[in-house]
């Protein structure tokens, strides 16, 4: 069984240096093997196996897998709520599969989503008939993603140097292209699933779980990888791991500059998510730092590098409740999965619990 919270360090030193190159060399190579990860990172494979190990149990990190193209549209809907349902819609939000994502934030929107949807008339009906009549939502802001620039599974822990980045990658980090389309291919679907909850889980226990062959699913997942169809991503608890706070900005930026100037936010170390979404501020950006006052460093080292910028809005994120379709508790630690699933064409919610 996990720790429970009151067994936890109360700084955060969860993880030490080779738990966080552990962790770096799994998010450039997710499913390489223990052999090459650990010759990487200096210890031997059972120790890098057994590590990791330590670090899922305890919740401290974890990998999972979901579709490159989740949704056709993905909205980011604020929520402004009365103060006494704020603990009763986070936990239900929660369960919600097209909300793959929760965090309470400062500011006028208590409640930050990130929701997945077939099509617009699916976001529409999910926003505004199911969302918008939750009891305690005062009120609800919609923005419609329309590039992701960078998503968590791009961020990096920068602990490995760049020799042990190359020996372990082969200097190949480009992003895969994307085929187009709306998703998966119906087949892929249940190892999808399966990868969701473990992107390591090995090739015998999915064949097993998916009624395949193992070669079937090597086949298949080699072929999902190559095209790009799946997204597979290590993640951490930020808290333990020296990341406790993040920061959210609202950014409006000139209409002939954005592209570039969304290519280089993306850049930056600290950003986790950096995204064109609709509405006077075109740019949403995500950063993980490591203390409040980091916030107004990063602030002004965009402006003095992009003096064209103006920051509509920002805000720190209290707590969050899901990412991924991962559930977190109070000190960023994962515990259950909830399957992501896409609001459906006639606002019907698939498993809501």
């Amino acid at each position: 069984m996990p720790p429970t919270d009151s067994a936890l360090p109360h700084t955060p030193d969860g993880l030490d240096e080779t738990d966080l190159a552990l962790v770096e060399a799994l998010q450039l190579r997710p499913r390489a093997p223990w052999a090459r990860i650990a010759s990487v990172i200096g210890i031997d494979a059972t120790t890098a196996a057994r590590r990791w190990r330590r670090l899922t149990d305890g919740g401290l990190a974890w990998m999972t897998a979901y579709p490159a193209q989740h949704a056709s549209v993905v909205g980011y809907v604020d929520l402004a709520c009365a103060p006494g349902a704020l603990d009763a819609l986070t936990a239900e939000l929660c369960h919600w599969g097209p909300v793959f994502s929760v965090e309470r934030t400062t500011g006028d929107h208590s409640l930050s989503l990130g929701v997945a949807a077939y099509d617009l008339p699916s976001l529409d009906d999910f926003v505004t008939g199911r969302l918008g009549r939750l009891d305690g939502v005062r009120s609800v802001r919609l923005s419609i993603c329309t590039r992701v620039y960078r998503e968590g599974s791009g961020w990096l822990v920068h602990t490995l140097n760049e020799r042990q980045r190359t020996h372990l990658t082969g200097g190949d980090r480009r992003t895969r292209p994307r085929r187009p389309g709306g998703g998966p291919h119906e087949g892929d679907r249940r190892l999808l699933r399966a990868l969701g909850t473990d992107a390591r889980r090995g090739y015998a226990e999915l064949a097993r779980e998916c009624g395949l062959s193992e070669t079937t699913v090597r086949r298949r997942l080699a072929r999902m990888i190559a095209g790009g169809e799946v997204s597979i991503r290590c993640d951490l608890t930020q808290q333990l791991a020296g990341w406790p706070v993040i920061a959210t900005f609202r950014i409006a930026a000139p209409g002939p500059g954005t592209e570039a100037v969304a290519h280089a936010l993306a850049g930056l170390p600290e950003t986790r998510l950096c995204a064109s979404v609709t509405g006077p501020d075109n740019l949403l950006l995500s950063a993980w730092l490591r203390s409040p006052a980091d916030c107004l460093t990063l602030e002004q080292r965009i402006l003095h590098r992009h003096p064209g910028l103006r920051i509509g809005e920002r805000s720190i994120t209290l707590h969050t409740a899901k990412r991924m379709g991962r559930l977190l508790d109070r000190w960023g630690r994962a515990r259950t999965h909830v399957q992501i699933t896409t609001a459906p064409e006639g606002g019907a919610l698939d498993n809501p619990g």
